[in-house]
């Protein structure tokens, strides 16, 4: 299965193809993958995530899920590659984690068919869909700064091209231990269907990204802490938190907070899909 990445090679961003433990650029150059500054895969227009789509998180918040999928979108200024920093800015803590697989679009589309959908797509790629739950009490249903904050989308390391998604393992790592294990066989809503879905009302282009749903057991991460995200065939993308200098800004807008709907959902409660109160600890 070919694998693309996007690299900085001596101060340009250059598409190599991987070869092994080595990447090579289309004029010959080559440099080993563990010295290489990653780029995101691809640059879409648009970033678009389902909610809900693994059995194991519906288990997880003893939720019911939709007849249909629903999805929020992240703006592409959340972008970062493999090996980068994901920055928790100083004033907040519920920093999550969600490893998932990416759909990369290869052609124009609109208006097809869930059996055609396949055609459409490019290939796959790891993703890592972080949220900043300090902002769920104000950003509830558009998600906009729960997970479309700077270095909220990591994508890497590459983009993989005739790639099976049936039965496909998907897991995380903190700091080295598991800490979600998943697999594509989980999935409510597979590949086919999520493209065929938004397309029916949302034109898609090359390098536009959709983000397929989590498995159970997102949590907070912290500074210092190093993120990886595995799946099978895709490759490990790997990125670490940092702490941002300074919080966010007190003049203005609204703060981050720690209601018990941040708090429950930020660890795995049952707030977001039952509406049940948490209790209180």
């Amino acid at each position: 299965m070919p694998e693309y990445r996007r690299i900085l090679l001596d101060g340009a961003a250059v598409q190599v193809l991987r070869d092994g433990d080595q990447l090579m650029a289309g004029d010959g150059r080559t440099i080993a993958a563990e010295d290489a500054v990653h780029l995101p895969p691809v640059l879409p227009t648009k970033i678009i995530a389902v909610h809900l789509n693994h059995r194991s998180r519906v288990t997880e918040f003893g939720a019911t899920l939709p007849p249909a999928p629903t999805y929020f979108q992240k703006p592409v200024s959340a972008l970062v590659g493999h090996g980068g920093a994901v920055v928790r800015p100083a004033n907040c803590q519920y920093l999550n984690y969600e490893g998932e697989i990416a759909i990369v679009i290869g052609r124009t589309c609109r208006g097809v068919a869930r059996a055609d959908a396949g055609s459409y797509i490019a290939g796959y790629t790891v993703a890592n869909d972080f949220g900043l739950h300090d902002f769920r009490d104000t950003d509830a249903g558009s998600m906009l700064r729960v997970k479309g904050s700077d270095t909220m989308a990591p994508l890497g390391p590459g983009l993989v091209t005739d790639w099976d998604f049936r039965g496909r393992g998907l897991r995380t790592y903190v700091n080295g231990s598991l800490v979600q294990d998943g697999s594509t066989d989980e999935m409510q809503w597979d590949m086919h269907y999520l493209v065929a879905d938004i397309a029916r009302t949302i034109t898609l282009n090359p390098g536009d990204v959709l983000l397929s749903g989590t498995p159970a057991n997102s949590r907070p991460v912290k500074p210092g802490d190093v993120i990886e995200v595995e799946a099978d065939g895709l490759g490990r993308l790997r990125n670490h938190v940092v702490a941002g200098p300074l919080p966010v800004s007190t003049e203005l807008g609204a703060q981050p907070s720690q209601s018990e709907e941040v708090v429950s959902t930020a660890l795995g409660g049952d707030w977001e899909f039952r509406g049940i109160r948490p209790p209180r600890r």
